[in-house]
């Protein structure tokens, strides 16, 4: 038997904000809140357990390593990427250089807090 991913977990300033941000871009949900002040994430229709892993925002005040070691990368699923890129733009997304040279099929973004994620060409269907 193998291991699944069952949770990303994200430290963060603001995990309200961050929360929001993140329910917005991929259309999940609140799924709960600890006493510790993280909020966790996840589709609205699986929650935890289910076939992708939830998000959790756990309050912290260490400032942002310089370089990520780990980045989320994100697909437009109804709509093209230069839609979804507008899009998420709109909900507090900035472009983040990174070094690309302008000819890559994806976009760098960040978040409200600056963590880097990559908004990708291929249109995925919904699960």
């Amino acid at each position: 038997m193998a291991c699944r991913i069952s949770e990303l977990v994200l430290d963060c300033v603001d995990p309200e904000g961050l929360a929001a941000f993140w329910s917005e871009v991929l259309g999940w949900v609140e799924l709960g809140r600890e006493d510790d002040g993280s909020i966790e994430i996840g589709p609205p229709d699986a929650g935890f357990g289910g076939p992708q892993p939830t998000l959790v925002f756990l309050p912290g005040t260490d400032p942002r390593p310089p370089k990520l070691r780990l980045h989320l990368d994100v697909n437009p699923t109804d709509r093209d990427q230069d839609a979804e890129l507008e899009r998420l733009l709109a909900l507090g997304a900035r472009r983040a250089d990174i070094g690309q040279t302008g000819s890559e099929a994806w976009h760098v973004l960040a978040d409200p807090e600056g963590n880097e994620f990559c908004l990708l060409r291929r249109r995925l269907g919904p699960l």
